[in-house]
């Protein structure tokens, strides 16, 4: 038995010695959790900071509210040029309407009205989201002085849709009324000479 109590003991120092550094371990870690600081957050962002994923990013900010007071002025102002060359559109269909009644023929300088009412014409159309392409018109009057009539017509409706469509919307009647317009022109352009 003596013999097997000195073999125990080694075990035994050993085993205490293991529990005592388990034991070290164990209190080491307890006490570094405890004296770490907690992360402290991050402080907030002032709101004039933008984010780019942010629907309201410059919300509020004096640059925004420039940026929107300049861009809402140049869409009034391109609205009112618009609508400056639908009267003028009107205004020279009228005289090349009463110009043809008065001659029965259109002059050099009726000429010059007709490709002015032309480029104002595909401005407006331009504006209005339309394309560069050609207008192809139906219902073309065989007599000159009707088919002048027409485009004095088209002219005026054209001027009356641009004034009573808002400045944000595509218009697809106003599309429509000058590629009809477009199209009348060039053909009396083309029959006119």
């Amino acid at each position: 038995m003596a013999l097997l109590s000195n073999q125990a003991r080694p075990f035994g120092h050993l085993r205490v010695v293991l529990f005592a550094v388990i034991l070290s371990l164990v209190g080491a870690a307890s006490a570094y959790s405890q004296t770490k600081q907690s992360p402290t957050p991050p402080p907030p962002e002032p709101p004039s900071v933008n984010k780019p994923d942010s629907p309201l990013a410059d919300f509020g900010s004096p640059e925004s509210e420039m940026r929107a007071r300049v861009a809402l002025k140049a869409e009034k102002k391109q609205y009112d040029e618009n609508l400056a060359r639908a009267r003028e559109a009107s205004q020279l269909a009228t005289q090349l309407v009463e110009g043809y009644e008065a001659k029965k023929v259109f002059s050099s300088e009726d000429s010059k009205k007709l490709e002015r009412l032309e480029k104002l014409t595909k401005k407006i159309r331009n504006e209005a989201g339309g394309s560069e392409t050609d207008a192809d018109v139906k219902d073309i009057p065989e007599l000159m002085e009707s088919a002048v009539k027409q485009i004095g017509e088209l002219a005026d409706d054209l001027r009356k849709q641009v004034e009573k469509t808002p400045r944000h919307v595509i218009s697809a009647s106003v599309i429509d009324q000058a590629n009809k317009l477009l199209g009348l022109i060039q053909h009396l352009r083309e029959n006119g000479r």
